[in-house]
């Protein structure tokens, strides 16, 4: 597996994901059922942001004096777009996670901690994909047109589903795990299962905390399977593919109770994400044919996304001007 990535810089990478995760972990948030106020999100959204946009510059330091200023231009570049990727990709998982955390009724102070331990489950579980990812595209570099075509795939199918909702109470994986486990009807604080005595004996229950656990990380594989064969159509080299990767999802707890109470703003989004899905599917199949640089692939991602924003804002001040010219009408 080709790679730009040293011991030093990967030892430095995961040095910094430790910092930034112990902080995530017991400074965003504070102490236990705390309710992250929406300044507090956006502050530390920015925070996330920043961190990530500093290690690029890093990145593009430690290259210039290293390998050279057209190598780290060029693996700069591919670092920043798949951050963008990746986090644009990741705004549909946390519009998910907020179906889940209502549909079951969580209150706020509660989803922290299922939020820490989804994001420490993805950490994981991306890292493992994404090395096997690298190794399957470098023994078969065929399977480039089937993630290409997955995700063209994946992107019509998303758009021409971005308003539908799902019922959760006939999801197959809810119904198994009901099937299979004794499960509370209420919440039990913080606690993911409970001891109950029947019949003279103790017998555990699992809570909806846990239920809403099981189902975000379970969310969080059908993300991966999108996300990780994106980046791939920009660069196959694992350090990049891996430090953008987990620099995007470091910050979604924040990104989360941010968007919690503005998700009804981007009600377009879904058809921004959906059209960069479909993008990134066409590159990936034309990969032999011609190689779209990576600038332009940032360009065009950039746009749809932003895009996408302005338009959804501008919808819904339409419907708010409109719905307060009814009210005055009435």
């Amino acid at each position: 597996m080709a790679t730009i990535g040293t011991p030093g810089m990967w030892a430095a990478f995961f040095a910094i994901v430790l910092v930034m995760l112990a902080i995530d972990l017991f400074v965003v948030g504070g102490g236990k059922e705390h309710r992250v106020s929406l300044k507090e999100a956006a502050t530390w959204s920015v925070v996330w942001v920043a961190v990530s946009l500093a290690f690029a510059g890093l990145l593009w330091w430690h290259l210039d004096g290293s390998l050279g200023r057209e190598i780290a231009n060029q693996k700069t570049l591919e670092y920043i777009t798949g951050y963008l990727i990746e986090k644009s990709l990741a705004v549909d998982n946390v519009f998910v996670w907020l179906m889940l955390f209502s549909f079951f009724a969580i209150p706020a102070e509660l989803q922290k901690r299922v939020l820490v331990l989804g994001v420490l489950g993805a950490i994981v579980l991306r890292t493992v994909m994404i090395f096997a990812g690298v190794w399957l595209i470098a023994q078969f570099h065929w399977l480039l047109y089937v993630f290409g075509g997955f995700l063209l795939i994946t992107g019509i199918k998303m758009w021409w589903f971005a308003d539908a909702t799902p019922d959760l109470a006939k999801n197959p994986l809810v119904l198994w795990l009901r099937g299979h486990m004794k499960i509370t009807d209420t919440l039990e604080g913080e606690r993911f299962f409970v001891r109950r005595q029947e019949d003279g004996r103790w017998v555990r229950y699992a809570t909806p905390l846990f239920l809403v656990l099981v189902l975000v990380e379970f969310s969080d594989v059908i993300f991966a399977v999108d996300s990780i064969p994106a980046i791939f159509a920009i660069t196959t080299d694992p350090f990049i593919v891996l430090t953008s990767n987990i620099f995007a999802i470091l910050g979604l707890r924040a990104m989360y109770f941010l968007l919690a109470d503005m998700a009804d703003r981007f009600s377009l989004l879904k058809y921004g994400l959906a059209l960069v899905l479909v993008f990134i599917g066409a590159k990936m199949l034309l990969i032999d044919l011609y190689k779209i640089p990576v600038l332009f692939s940032l360009g065009v991602v950039a746009a749809i996304i932003g895009t996408s924003v302005v338009l959804s804002l501008a919808r819904r001040s339409r419907e708010l001007a409109r719905a307060s010219s009814e009210k005055h009408v009435s």
